[in-house]
């Protein structure tokens, strides 16, 4: 029995959609010797979404355990599965921001927002009610913790599915307290294969769909469209100019909320050649077409600053001297950038315009195309793949 198991309170709360990776998560943490309490958020106003897939999962996954283990320390108890639901305040503050960022022209990391602001919250409020001094997901993601900095950090696995990226937000208090026990898994088949084994119902369910609060039936043009009814805000939905990068008129768009940074398909139009969207710009409804090539760029403009080790905008001491990298979208490849202090007048902090918050001006060693505002640009310690913080991209430059 290792040290895990020799714990006298090993209640943990997991988080749990009824997918193979929190039903497997929920196996493996039994078997470490976790008391496992299942938690599943409802977002979704209109129902109860997969409570009962959650509930199901959760109690195979006991099933499982005391299948393999001819003594078992736990078992599987209706107060195991925890309900809550979540629906008004994701609806406040995740799928209100996500519809009033596209209307500006921005394309926004939902999970980004809710993973500090809703999820880990409430994994942790339960967790505290509970008495349990753990919490879970089944995120590909690891923590560590640095004696040096006297900080907990999330950290990038080997993982093709590496989530860390939208987990930059989280505070030192969750991630304490935070296991990830798919942490070591690089390929999501060698989970299925451990829920098959195991004769989880879970291990042929498809992964989760991109935008999970917008069924894959639906539009998701038409979803903002609806989120406010019938307001008369009608901004990035009424119609307005493509033009090119001098202002000349190219023909109409068809609302804000239907483009982003670097996109070609469906911009119907022709110039007779790749036209790739450059530029969106909400205060005159324009889109400003291009060459692929005018996507790249080296700079890039950051708001709504997060650092780990501070807890909010205010830059880690000594950052400047550290060898960092960083994300501009989920699925982009870590490249090396330069971030300084204040201090350092070449790296001067900015103020905009459009955000009431500090601002911090991000160099990459080489250009990266499409930086998207709104998207989060995620800055890693590359001494341990540490996730340090970030922020939202404002601008390109």
């Amino acid at each position: 029995m290792n040290a895990e198991q020799k714990m006298k309170n090993n209640k943990i709360v997991l988080g749990m959609s009824g997918g193979v990776d929190s039903t497997t998560a929920a196996l493996l943490l039994l078997e470490r010797g976790y008391d496992v309490y299942g938690m599943y958020f409802n977002i979704h106003e209109t129902g109860f979404g997969g409570r009962e897939e959650a509930r199901t999962a959760l109690r195979e996954a006991y099933k499982a355990y005391e299948n393999s283990i001819m003594k078992c320390e736990h078992h599987f108890s209706e107060d195991k599965f925890i309900y809550k639901d979540a629906s008004h305040e994701f609806r406040d503050i995740v799928i209100s921001d996500f519809c009033l960022e596209y209307k500006h022209g921005r394309t926004p990391n939902p999970c980004v927002i809710c993973n500090p602001d809703i999820k880990f919250r409430l994994l942790t409020e339960t967790a505290d009610a509970l008495g349990a001094p753990y919490v879970a997901t089944g995120h590909y993601a690891k923590t560590v913790y640095d004696e040096a900095r006297g900080a907990h950090f999330i950290a990038a696995t080997t993982s093709k599915k590496d989530q860390s990226y939208m987990l930059y937000r989280l505070p030192q208090e969750i991630i304490s307290r935070l296991i990830f026990p798919l942490a070591e898994f690089a390929e999501k088949e060698s989970v299925r294969n451990i829920a098959r084994k195991n004769g989880l119902s879970s291990a042929e369910k498809s992964d989760s769909q991109e935008i999970c609060f917008i069924d894959n039936s639906v539009d998701y043009v038409d979803f903002i469209k609806n989120f406010n009814g019938d307001s008369e805000d009608k901004t990035g939905i009424e119609e307005g100019n493509f033009i090119n990068a001098e202002g000349k008129v190219l023909g109409r768009h068809k609302g804000l909320v239907n483009y982003t940074i670097g996109q070609r398909k469906g911009l119907g139009i022709a110039l007779g050649y790749p036209a790739f969207i450059t530029e969106i710009d909400c205060e005159n409804n324009t889109v400003t077409l291009g060459k692929n090539e005018t996507l790249f760029k080296t700079e890039a403009i950051i708001c709504d600053l997060f650092f780990t080790e501070t807890g909010n905008a205010e830059l880690p001491c000594g950052i400047e001297k550290r060898n960092l990298s960083a994300k501009v979208r989920y699925a982009a490849p870590r490249a090396a950038v330069k971030i300084v202090s204040a201090s350092d007048k070449k790296y001067e902090k900015v103020q905009s315009a459009d955000s009431s918050s500090t601002v911090l001006k991000i160099i990459f060693d080489a250009p990266q195309r499409a930086m998207t505002p709104g998207q989060s640009l995620v800055i890693y310690d590359d001494d341990g793949d540490k996730v340090i913080g970030g922020g939202r991209i404002l601008k390109a430059l």
